[in-house]
């Protein structure tokens, strides 16, 4: 059965809010946890496990170097799909969410890098995220460097460190249950904000 309402939307973040609590309460070690995977421009994949920083009707957020590895690639190729696993809810929890992703505003990035504690601060501006590293003392330098370039004062947020927002156009809900016969809803919306419900098979 498929409806068309762009409450839909405000359903399916509803559902989200109602499975993330259900995750801190059901003990899971982190429910930010969530891969994000990217493609390249020649469509080669690639995922990772980032944490979930902020989240509301205008998407899912995680932080990271914009010229890292994903920061590179969701430039050039601003889609990206995130996915939670929470075993310990229910009988197992999946929500996938694909959208395009956007940077978010300087305001927002800096208001949340000044919320980091202080080493993870210095470590952004130590880290050359993704790029070769010849020697683990090469790094510890650099933030050896990094401490002493900002000893006594606030570490501002580097200028190629960001947040990027995945605004969903897709997200399914899927329960797991006996003998893998699943339970999946997906929402989908279009351009022009009608969205879409259905049931998958498992």
């Amino acid at each position: 059965m498929t409806n068309a309402s762009p409450a839909l939307l405000s359903e399916a973040l509803g559902t989200f809010a109602t499975l993330f609590e259900e995750a801190l309460a059901a003990g899971e070690p982190d429910r930010t946890a969530m891969t994000v995977a990217t493609a390249a421009l020649d469509g080669r994949p690639s995922a990772r496990t980032v944490l979930l920083k902020a989240w509301d009707a205008r998407g899912f957020v995680f932080y990271t170097h914009l010229d890292g590895r994903k920061g590179r690639e969701l430039q050039e190729n601003p889609h990206a799909a995130l996915l939670f696993h929470w075993p310990r809810v229910r009988q197992g929890v999946q929500v996938r969410i694909e959208g395009p992703v956007v940077i978010v505003g300087d305001e927002e990035a800096d208001a949340y890098f000044a919320s980091r504690p202080r080493g993870s601060q210095l470590g952004a501006w130590a880290s050359k995220q993704s790029e070769p590293l010849d020697a683990r003392a090469t790094f510890e330098q650099r933030l050896a460097d990094a401490e002493a370039e900002f000893e006594g004062r606030d570490v501002p947020r580097p200028p190629r460190w960001s947040g990027l927002r995945v605004r969903p156009d897709r997200m399914e809900f899927w329960y797991g249950a006996d003998f893998r016969l699943h339970e999946r809803w997906l929402y989908e919306c279009d351009m022009a904000g009608d969205c879409r419900k259905r049931m998958l098979y498992p």
